[in-house]
């Protein structure tokens, strides 16, 4: 038998190992630390399209965990593709067991506090608590070869 409970309190875990035990049953527990770790960073990095992984290193390295819309698309030019990956990389990565459900976007758009209606982001911000983890996170990628997970695309053939 095979139970999976993310999110999980260590106490949680004891007490559900200790039920199995009074039942003769066998269990063991995993558990899986939410946020960011290098390695899940790394991941995220790597399974990133071309657009989408120069975006999240602009804001990781120029921005230093901000970096304004505007520098962006004169850069990249429209943000759609590039933001659209980012967003879709957090799904694919739960899906294939990279990180726990619930796992928050490293990155997220700003919007217009003075205009609400307008739906064109200002910027593009990453928590500067998960900054550093990223920051080494790069600095693995640049110092090794592209690693097999690297892909512009999803293995299932639709586009992150």
């Amino acid at each position: 038998m095979r139970i999976i409970i993310e999110g999980a309190t260590e106490e949680f875990a004891e007490k559900i190992v200790a039920l199995a035990a009074q039942h003769h049953a066998e269990l063991s527990i995993t558990t899986v630390q939410p946020g960011w770790t290098v390695d899940r960073a790394e991941r995220y990095l790597r399974s990133l399209p071309a657009g989408g992984r120069r975006m999240a290193e602009m804001v990781i390295v120029e921005g230093d965990g901000y970096l304004d819309a505007d520098h962006l698309r004169s850069v990249l030019g429209k943000l759609n593709g590039p933001s659209n990956s980012l967003t879709r990389a957090i799904p694919r990565g739960v899906r294939k067991g990279w990180w726990p459900e619930g796992t928050s976007a490293p990155i997220n758009p700003v919007s217009d506090p003075n205009n609400p209606s307008w739906h064109q982001n200002i910027a593009y911000r990453m928590d500067k608590e998960i900054l550093p983890v990223f920051h080494e996170a790069l600095n693995r990628i640049a110092g090794s070869p592209p690693a097999a997970n690297d892909a512009d695309s999803d293995d299932d053939g639709q586009q992150p």
